[in-house]
């Protein structure tokens, strides 16, 4: 199996953009969402052939966890991860919410999340043509799971700088529950959980780790403020990156791991039809006049809407 075939014909997400890795355009930049590719349902992924397994530790991205609409929607999903043997735990609760722990097939801490009693940042769209069921489908990300040695650092980088506020956390059915932060809206898709696992080694990133977690900003404007804010805090920070469907700013929280904040906008549609999101290779301006080596050193990919 690959990401393409898990992703798509598993999961049911929606391949919204087949670009490539604008540092090393060799390979592969793989983006999956919702019907649209709506803000806060992205989940990407580099091809990086060759490269290890992690290895587990603390100050690590630990689980990323994506939202379906309803408890029962979990129950299918069970019953549909031992159809295709996916590695999966018992449907537990975190923060109140009914979830359902799982791995990819490369290792990837995952969970799936019920939308059921959210109030907070609406849900995006099952994308139409899912392999999956529409009606139980993936509609964006929830919340993101850190382990750190220092969890009072990283609280502070949430509350003092980026503006998170710490909340009164739900039931866990874990002996150790994690400290948990909201922004925005709140609710499902505006959290993160904080665990302070200070005896572990440090984690060694590779195949089924993440590299870095984005939280969004509404445009250009906001994100140059975003910059003023890091410098005057004291934080080393990439400055202004455009990556042609968003813009970014990257750097390093106080242990270590690396977030990103990026627009909303301009959007995957920037250069393609909505309806054929994901069927051809996009490139960024920048590299369309070196399409054909491009091309030339990809795998071809079936279409995910016509072929899988």
């Amino acid at each position: 199996m690959n990401n393409l075939d898990f992703y798509v014909r598993v999961l049911g997400m929606r391949l919204i953009k087949k670009t490539v890795n604008q540092d090393d355009p060799s390979v592969y930049h793989l983006f999956y969402g919702d019907e649209q590719g709506s803000a806060g349902t992205e989940l990407t992924f580099f091809e990086i052939p060759n490269m290890g397994q992690k290895y587990e530790g603390t100050n690590d991205i630990a689980v990323v966890s994506l939202r379906v609409p309803t408890d029962a929607a979990l129950t299918y999903w069970r019953e549909r991860f031992e159809t295709f043997q996916v590695p999966h735990e018992s449907i537990q609760t975190k923060n109140g919410r009914a979830v359902l722990p799982f791995q990819d097939f490369e290792g990837h801490k995952m969970e799936l999340v019920s939308d059921e009693l959210n109030d907070g940042v609406k849900a995006g769209v099952v994308w139409g043509d899912s392999k999956a069921s529409t009606e139980h489908g993936i509609t964006g990300l929830g919340p993101i799971q850190l382990k750190v040695k220092h969890a009072d650092r990283t609280a502070r980088v949430l509350t003092e700088v980026l503006g998170f506020k710490e909340i009164q956390a739900g039931t866990f059915d874990e002996t150790t529950p994690p400290r948990v932060f909201s922004t925005g809206q709140g609710g499902t898709g505006a959290e993160v959980y904080v665990y302070e696992t200070e005896n572990e080694p440090m984690v060694r990133l590779g195949r089924g780790g993440v590299h870095h977690v984005a939280f969004r900003v509404t445009d250009e404007e906001e994100l140059r403020q975003w910059i003023r804010v890091l410098t005057n805090a004291g934080f080393s920070h990439s400055g202004f990156v455009d990556r042609h469907y968003f813009r970014s700013l990257y750097f390093r929280e106080a242990n270590g791991i690396l977030f990103e904040l990026a627009t909303d906008g301009p959007g995957f549609a920037v250069d393609e039809d909505a309806a054929y999101l994901g069927e051809a290779l996009a490139l960024p301006p920048f590299l369309e006049d070196k399409r054909a080596s491009i091309e030339a050193r990809l795998t071809p990919l079936p279409n995910p809407r016509t072929e899988m």
